[in-house]
């Protein structure tokens, strides 16, 4: 790929951190935009084809990714999961997002996490505004992220996760560029029950999470710090049991960013745009704290562009004896926000300790950059909890 040298927040923002969430409505003033937005998106295959929802699916290997408060009902003491994405397609060859989680037991109520996300928008080539060759160079974005999960009760669980973010996204040869740094943390809570509802068994999911509650991010001074993706989700799952060997789980997840709104004047770009442009600076320099307590009540269009905000994931998914599953999803964004608007299919296979999922995208326009987005996540689940730890009645010493 080749880019010119813009203006600093051009290139890094619009440039690159804006390239994996491009959609129809990327121009518009009211779109939200963060730095390292690569964790907003979907690491694994599964949720991926559930229109990107997972806070209150049945929990797994990549369960602290969207709910830490789900670890203490994973269903195995060891599990790790790889993911790979290549990601942009349909525009080059050379990007990829790469994924590694896993968890250990600690006791029959509980776990601990650890995964990696890697981000690699592959080679860059620079051109000056005389469009000359420049330097290559390779920009990466990473995030480690260590996660504990703890069961209060017997339907009810936590977590709370940390994170070390690094964002790469400059070639360092220029005292006023350099790589961004920043950390994190996650919270979550996860509510499980089975019911019986006449001759019907269900099991009922709740979840909650706010995650990436950190420091913002800067490439070039602390005046244009910009604010990490903090996002709330709320979601939930049901499963029904059709049969001892045929379940279906539906499932939706609502999410939204924690940070200012950008600030616009509907139909001005010209007469007051020096005051637009203070009002957003002003928004921008918020401390992470005030921008999330505001985030609920700073949209210009009031309470209606409140709820353009979030965005909506929602899927279904069929199993077979614990063995096959199939799945479907769609995920919504406004138009104005972004519009990242598409449908996804997915298939899963388990046997005995391996596993592996596929999921594809199909987006609302043929012009969008994420069409053809592919990913395949791998399974590797050893000792179920009854192997473990007995029958599970028994909390082993940790």
């Amino acid at each position: 790929m080749t880019f010119s040298k813009l203006p600093v927040r051009s290139a890094l923002l619009s440039g690159l951190l804006g390239l994996p969430l491009l959609g129809a409505a990327q121009s518009s003033p009211n779109t939200i935009t963060t730095a390292v937005p690569i964790l907003t998106i979907s690491p694994d295959s599964r949720s991926a084809a559930l229109g990107e929802a997972g806070v209150a699916i049945s929990p797994d290997a990549n369960s602290a990714y969207y709910n830490a408060g789900k670890l203490g009902f994973v269903p195995n003491k060891y599990s790790f999961s790889p993911s790979y994405t290549p990601w942009l397609a349909s525009i080059t060859d050379d990007m990829g997002l790469a994924y590694l989680s896993g968890y250990a037991k600690t006791g029959s109520r509980s776990a601990i996490s650890a995964s990696l996300m890697y981000f690699n928008l592959g080679e860059i080539q620079f051109r000056d505004f005389q469009n000359v060759a420049g330097p290559t160079f390779s920009p990466k974005e990473y995030a480690f992220t260590v996660a504990y999960g703890q069961k209060l009760t017997d339907n009810f669980g936590v977590g709370v996760a940390a994170r070390y973010i690094r964002s790469n996204l400059t070639d360092g040869g220029s005292t006023d560029f350099k790589p961004g740094n920043a950390a994190a943390v996650d919270l979550g809570a996860y509510y499980n029950k089975d019911l019986s509802l006449g001759a019907a068994d269900y099991n009922l999911a709740l979840g909650a999470s706010i995650t990436n509650i950190g420091n913002k991010i800067t490439y070039t001074n602390p005046r244009q710090a910009d604010f990490l993706p903090t996002t709330l989700k709320l979601g939930t799952a049901i499963t029904r049991e059709l049969d001892a060997y045929n379940k279906l789980t539906f499932t939706v997840d609502f999410a939204k960013l924690l940070v200012p709104s950008p600030y616009y004047i509907e139909g001005d770009t010209t007469f007051l745009k020096k005051s637009i442009n203070a009002n957003n600076e002003a928004r921008r320099r918020k401390g992470v704290v005030a921008a999330a307590l505001g985030s609920f009540s700073d949209a210009p269009g009031g309470f209606r562009e409140e709820l353009r905000e979030v965005n909506i994931s929602a899927g279904a998914e069929y199993t077979y004896n614990d063995l096959l599953m199939a799945r479907v999803g769609y995920f919504y964004e406004n138009p104005v926000k972004g519009d990242r608007n598409y449908l996804s299919f997915g298939l899963g296979v388990r046997y005995q300790v391996f596993g592996v999922d596929g999921a594809y995208l199909v987006p609302n326009s043929k012009a969008n950059p994420l069409a053809q987005t592919i990913r395949v996540s791998l399974h590797f689940n050893f000792n179920k909890l009854d192997e473990a730890f007995g029958d599970g009645t028994e909390t082993p010493v940790n």
